[in-house]
């Protein structure tokens, strides 16, 4: 699936895959985020964190009635505000979306998949 944006020049097609990864990059660079983690790993009820080049795959991009819908999956870090890590994942990732390929998510969903402590 792609989006579709008519031009008077002719048509553009946007991959879903460019949404994942704009928005698995403006949820790792969260403060609070450690890393990623993919869909499945909840399936198999471990999180490996995904490398910087895999956010995309912590990102699932579908489309329902209304509009496109954003799921993430991160792994924070002990002692943040949860419910302000998710907060500013969805403001940012809603804020790059509508910057960057002018489209709207009707839903932008946050899941955390798992809480580490952080020893540097």
């Amino acid at each position: 699936m792609s989006i579709e944006i008519e031009t008077k020049l002719g048509q553009i097609d946007i991959a879903d895959e460019v949404i994942a990864t704009i928005a698995g990059d403006v949820a790792s660079s969260q403060v609070g985020v450690v890393g990623m983690t993919s869909k499945k790993n909840i399936r198999d009820s471990f999180t490996d964190l995904l490398k910087k080049e895999n956010n995309s795959k912590g990102v699932v991009v579908s489309r329902n009635d209304k509009g496109y819908v954003v799921d993430v999956y991160v792994v924070v870090t002990y002692g943040v505000k949860i419910s302000e890590v998710a907060r500013n994942i969805q403001e940012n990732i809603k804020y790059n979306l509508a910057k960057q390929l002018n489209i709207q998510a009707e839903e932008i969903n946050v899941y955390i998949q798992d809480v580490r402590l952080m020893i540097d």
